[in-house]
């Protein structure tokens, strides 16, 4: 299995891709680097904006780092992306997610 310096080495050799991305923040985020890993999945999205696996674990990753409104956000256009393709069980996790940082925000999702 790769490393995050195999990734970070892919990724020196100009090999940046929207996987190559996930891949790097799904790491950074099992070592608990939030910061770190929302920055590659950020990136990732870029890449892809269709890829709502990336924008789930986006979410995931910016409400770890604390930054709730940006993870909200997240979350939004992963369910928007999802629905667009199809993908029901990415959406219906993503909204699950979504409707606990709107309470944590105080937020209706009704608003």
């Amino acid at each position: 299995m790769p490393s995050i310096a195999d990734f970070e080495a892919m990724l020196a050799a100009g090999r940046d891709n929207a996987l190559l991305r996930y891949s790097l923040g799904n790491e950074y985020l099992k070592l608990g680097d939030a910061a770190r890993a929302a920055e590659h999945l950020r990136r990732a999205v870029e890449h892809d904006p269709t890829y709502s696996a990336a924008w789930k674990l986006l979410g995931r990753a910016l409400a770890e780092a604390g930054a709730r409104q940006d993870a909200l956000a997240a979350y939004r256009q992963g369910i928007a992306v999802a629905e667009a393709r199809g993908d029901k069980q990415a959406a219906k996790e993503m909204g699950v997610f979504a409707r606990r940082i709107e309470k944590q925000l105080g937020l209706e999702s009704g608003d």
